[in-house]
């Protein structure tokens, strides 16, 4: 799989829910702002870019969401996407999606999420043709609130997620593979507290498996 190439002065651009969210201010607005990146994975990329290509001058942005649907992130896109000028964008969204869908009937169902999510991801490309994709893969485990009628539907939209990365030659990052690995070690629920949002040690390791699918 081919990696990114980090170049000086790019932006780069996290977007989703709660777990791209991971608490972040509204008010620090600026690029590399600790509070502005949240407590979770993507802080913990920006370190580790920071870190590795000190002289790069990168401007890194968290604009996750907190209970984000496909739906709400195209609606919100332009503003919070594409005005940022991005270079790279690191996606993922989903899990809202299935469990809004399948218990409120509120959520997309997975062709509406597939189409919505190649919609943003075309009209983005269009405006800026050199974008570059890292499309994460949503996740559950099975502890807390998820029940295995989840499984089926967020299984159908992961695999969605890695269609569209080859269609727009983007970056699929395994995220569930990840933690199923690490839930061999560990219990479930001390990786995902309520089976979707990660603990520290979650995040730690979507981090680490961002930084391992996506960099040279």
């Amino acid at each position: 799989m081919a990696k990114l190439e980090i170049k000086p002065h790019q932006v780069i651009l996290f977007q989703g829910d709660s777990i791209t969210d991971a608490g972040r201010s509204r008010r620090a607005v600026g690029p590399n702002h600790p509070q502005g990146m949240g407590d979770g994975y993507p802080t913990l990329i920006a370190d580790r870019l920071l870190e590795k290509y000190p002289d790069r001058h990168l401007q890194i942005y968290n604009r996750g969401i907190s209970g984000d649907r496909i739906q709400d992130l195209a609606h919100r896109w332009t503003n919070d996407s594409l005005r940022l000028l991005p270079d790279i964008i690191s996606l993922l969204v989903g899990v809202n999606d299935t469990w809004n869908y399948l218990y409120l009937g509120m959520g997309s169902d997975p062709g509406e999420y597939r189409e919505i999510f190649r919609k943003i991801l075309s009209d983005t490309r269009q405006q800026l043709p050199e974008i570059q994709y890292v499309l994460c893969e949503p996740f559950v485990l099975l502890t807390g609130e998820v029940s295995e009628e989840w499984l089926a539907d967020i299984s159908e939209r992961q695999e969605i997620v890695r269609i569209l990365a080859d269609e727009f030659k983007g970056i699929f990052v395994p995220f569930q593979a990840a933690l199923n690995q690490a839930a061999e070690e560990v219990p479930p629920r001390q990786l995902l507290d309520d089976g979707v949002h990660p603990t520290n040690l979650g995040h730690r390791i979507l981090a680490d498996c961002w930084i391992e699918t996506v960099l040279d």
